[in-house]
C-alpha cells in the first residue's frame, strides 16, 4: 500500500507542526501495546524513528531526543502475536483489504504480529523525553497535548486506564 500511515490517522496535527514530513513506520521501537475488548482495539506505544524538526523550544532546552506515540488501531480482528524482544526495532505496514479494513504488519527480528482493523487510526499522546544509555523510556517527558501536559510529567504507570486505553 503507498498511502502514508499519517493519512490513515486522526489527530496528526500536532505531528504535523513537529515535522516537515512525518516519518514512515520505519525501524521504530515498540515499547508496549495494549488491547481492549471494547472495540476492540489495539493501542501501541511506539518511538518514531527521527525526532522533530521543528520541536517546541523546552523539548529542545531540557535535551530530548525521541518522540513517542501511541497509535490506535480500531475494529481489530485475526490478531496473531509470535515473539517480541524488547527493545528489537520494528516496521510497520498496511495493506489495503475490502470494505475499508487494513492487514496490519508489525514486524522485526524475531517478530510477527499481524491483525485486521479499519482503515482510520488514530494518534495521539504526543511525548518527548531524553532514552537513557539502556534505552529506557523512564523519567521526566514532555507531553504535547495540553491535557496530557497537565497530568503528566513522566511516563504513566500501565494502570492508568485512560492513558492506554484512550488516545
Amino acid at each position: 500500500m503507498t498511502t502514508h500511515w499519517a493519512d490513515l490517522a486522526m489527530q496528526t496535527r500536532g505531528l504535523e507542526s513537529l515535522y516537515s514530513v512525518i516519518p514512515p513506520l520505519d525501524s521504530v521501537r515498540l515499547r508496549s501495546f495494549h488491547l481492549d475488548w471494547r472495540g476492540p482495539t489495539l493501542t501501541t506505544r511506539i518511538d518514531l524513528p527521527s525526532y522533530p524538526e521543528h520541536p517546541p523550544p523546552d523539548w529542545s532546552e531540557r535535551g530530548y531526543d525521541t518522540l513517542q506515540i501511541h497509535l490506535q488501531f480500531l475494529a481489530v480482528d485475526d490478531l496473531t502475536v509470535g515473539g517480541w524482544i524488547p527493545p528489537t526495532p520494528v516496521d510497520i505496514s498496511f495493506s489495503a483489504l475490502p470494505d475499508r479494513r487494513l492487514l496490519t504488519q508489525i514486524s522485526g527480528e524475531g517478530m510477527e504480529f499481524s491483525f485486521t482493523c479499519s482503515d482510520s487510526l488514530l494518534a495521539g499522546h504526543i511525548s518527548s523525553f531524553c532514552a537513557t544509555a539502556s534505552g529506557s523510556d523512564e523519567g521526566a517527558r514532555s507531553f504535547l497535548q495540553p491535557l496530557d501536559a497537565r497530568r503528566f510529567s513522566s511516563l504513566p504507570g500501565p494502570d492508568e486506564s485512560t492513558f492506554y486505553e484512550r488516545v
